[in-house]
């Protein structure tokens, strides 16, 4: 089985080990603490034996590694042509946002969201109809159907974010068609961020949104990137999807200057992820699982008054704390009191102090180390 080799990134140029002192265990920023797949590596070090680094673009080779990838996991066969590469997902939205949006509209998504997504429409001039997710009878997060369709009734554009983040949420078929026939019937454009599609847990499949039908898949923007599954953030590439050919030219003018081309060591790092590391990518699911377990089962022991559901996808848990009643909000708490740093609940919508976010992609014994300081805080307060 291929192995996943924790790396310690301290006194390293990474954001996450740089945001803190050096006495808080950091577990905020949506990245791993484990290294790259070798494949990523080797394809890496064989552009870099090339001696020219000037300006590139995608290549056939990697198109059509993307067309088959897309059909291999999700039935979803698409044309090379479809693909727009893009220095990240976040480009990516507010692209969208600026080409088919004018200042004055709203544009309807579901809260909970991760901050460059929840606060992007407002960067435009525009509103935002929220839609807020709770956990429902079955231990899932969702949204009330007739609060979504009258968000929908007002709206532009929606954006989708699936897997959900911050709440781990892999939507279903089911919920996926319901807001696919409300972009239909309300004729939105939907632009979904499906950046963390590739770490489905527990034998889930992700459902591309688009890919349930001819009619939404020509009013879809789809966001995908190798970044979170194969840990390559900091090689700033991702691509869109987009069917129809007049949304492909707008969105791609929407560009005005403001977002640049793609790294071209980024764009052989994807192809290596998506053609050579399916391997390495299993290996990571099953470590991340194995810690969200781990994760569970410590609070459900030593912190039961702390409420989380486990994550369906990714390496992000949505922790509840407010029944330990603290008398600020739980990220500075923490940081204060147990020195463990965490994305504050406020950076996913307001009124959510009492909530954080915990990046659980790292050793072992990093994660039972953080999670034993924040007990023995919790525990004598």
């Amino acid at each position: 089985m291929t192995a996943i080799v924790s790396v310690d990134r301290r006194g390293s140029d990474a954001n996450k080990w740089r945001a803190f002192g050096p006495d808080v265990i950091p577990l905020p920023v949506a990245d791993m603490d484990f290294a790259v797949a070798p494949e990523i590596i080797a394809a890496i070090e064989k552009r870099l034996a090339h001696p020219v680094l000037g300006y590139g673009a995608a290549t056939d080779s990697l198109r059509e590694t993307l067309v088959s990838a897309l059909a291999a996991e999700y039935g979803w066969h698409i044309e090379p042509e479809w693909l727009v590469f893009l220095p990240g997902v976040e480009p990516g939205f507010n692209m969208a946002l600026n080409a088919f949006t004018a200042p004055g509209d709203t544009v309807m998504q579901e809260f909970p969201v991760y901050k460059p997504l929840r606060t992007a429409p407002a960067t435009w001039g525009l509103k935002t109809a929220a839609v807020w997710q709770s956990p429902s009878d079955d231990g899932r997060w969702t949204s009330d159907q007739a609060a979504l369709e009258e968000a929908a009734a007002r709206s532009k554009l929606m954006l989708l974010c699936n897997p959900q983040n911050p709440t781990g949420r892999v939507y279903t078929r089911d919920e996926l068609a319901f807001r696919a026939e409300l972009c239909i019937r309300n004729d939105m454009v939907l632009v979904s961020d499906e950046i963390h599609c590739g770490l489905t847990l527990d034998g889930r499949t992700h459902v591309p949104v688009a890919s349930l039908s001819k009619a939404i898949e020509a009013r879809t923007i789809t966001l995908m990137a190798a970044s979170k599954t194969w840990n390559i953030a900091g090689l700033k590439a991702a691509f869109a999807v987009i069917a129809d050919e007049k949304l492909r030219t707008a969105f791609m003018a929407a560009k005005k200057g403001l977002v640049d081309s793609v790294n071209i060591l980024g764009l052989a790092a994807m192809e290596a992820a998506y053609r050579d590391a399916g391997a390495w990518r299993n290996a990571v699911r099953a470590v991340i699982a194995e810690n969200r377990d781990l994760l569970q089962s410590f609070m459900a022991d030593r912190l039961p008054k702390a409420k989380l559901l486990p994550a369906e996808a990714s390496f992000l848990a949505w922790i509840d704390l407010s029944g330990y009643e603290l008398d600020k909000p739980a990220h500075d708490w923490l940081l204060e009191h147990a020195r463990i740093g965490l994305s504050s609940g406020t950076d996913f919508g307001p009124g959510l102090e009492n909530w954080v976010r915990l990046n659980f992609a790292c050793a072992k014994e990093t994660l039972a180390e953080a999670l034993a300081r924040m007990a023995k805080a919790l525990e004598e307060r």
